[in-house]
């Protein structure tokens, strides 16, 4: 198991008063209960990780016992009565006086000075080793903005293995997922994590402001003047809106729901706001005379 931090947990200071410990427990729980996140699913992992840095600090006693020997608390007391036994030379004289607790003991006791066996003899040959021996990994896939409006399934290789996951509709740019056990094998044989890093590739029609999608088009002087329909892209085909007359240039339309997909939220989804640009035609002499004349009417 990874070293957890509790006081990060908790996001307390590590000199944080027990009744501190109790407040920021109490409004993380609250902030974090699954029954309050039933769509979140992270939420509950988040909760359990909270209950459990609670039960540690919110005791006194467990909470001296971290403290002192980090993730190995729970073996304090076997470490102590060790302690004594070598200190008064019952297993030949080791004295452990000065090396704090077991988290200044991490890479610093050796064979030479006889500690590492006592160690691994104590709690195990991974002792002190857990962190060469989980290895978690970082990926970046890279995927498309339209790949990332709808569920589907994805296949990728790393570590020689081919990894076939689901990717939810509303995927965020820089958005990371973890996968576990998926990671570097360690010397103990297990595997730690692969965290997932989504890179959205910019799209040539759309761009993205959270679950809004931003689009330009371009129209006539003429659809603008006196109104018409414009065909418009969006992620499910093009559609027909109306422009009515004496649209200004680079205004603005909204289409609702036709956005980006809401992240694991079926059914809900941004807007798509369309820019109108204007094409200026060339005209002839002809227009010209009718534009001059329109031109004077409009000023007279």
């Amino acid at each position: 198991m990874a070293f957890i931090d509790y006081y990060k947990v908790l996001g307390v200071k590590q000199d944080a008063s027990q009744e501190e410990i109790r407040k920021a427990y109490r409004r993380l729980a609250k902030k974090y209960h699954p029954d309050i996140n039933k769509d979140d699913p992270s939420a509950k992992e988040r909760f359990q990780e909270i209950n459990e840095a609670n039960e540690v600090l919110g005791n006194p006693e467990r909470r001296k016992k971290y403290d002192e020997y980090g993730e190995n608390w729970r073996h304090a007391d076997e470490y102590e009565a060790q302690r004594q036994r070598y200190s008064s030379g019952e297993n030949g004289g080791y004295d452990f006086g000065g090396f704090g607790g077991f988290g200044d003991f991490t890479g610093r006791y050796s064979n030479a000075d006889g500690f590492s066996d006592f160690f691994e003899q104590l709690f195990g040959s991974g002792f002190g080793k857990q962190k060469n021996q989980r290895l978690d990994q970082q990926a970046t896939l890279k995927i498309s903005l339209r790949e990332a409006a709808t569920t589907h399934k994805q296949t990728f290789s790393i570590n020689g293995e081919n990894i076939r996951i689901t990717i939810p509709a509303g995927i965020s740019d820089g958005q990371k997922i973890r996968l576990k056990g998926y990671g570097e094998r360690g010397q103990n044989g297990q595997r730690g994590d692969l965290y997932i890093t989504f890179a959205i590739e910019p799209d040539p029609l759309f761009t993205r402001d959270g679950n809004d999608l931003h689009t330009t088009v371009t129209t006539d002087l003429y659809t603008l003047m006196l109104g018409g329909e414009q065909t418009v892209p969006t992620l499910d085909g093009n559609v027909k809106v109306t422009i009515k007359a004496g649209t200004q240039p680079d205004s603005k339309l909204r289409l609702k729901g036709k956005g980006f997909p809401a992240y694991k939220k079926e059914g809900e989804a941004g807007d798509l706001i369309i820019t109108i640009k204007v094409h200026l035609p060339q005209i002839n002499e002809e227009q010209k005379e009718l534009l001059t004349k329109m031109k004077k009417l409009s000023y007279s």
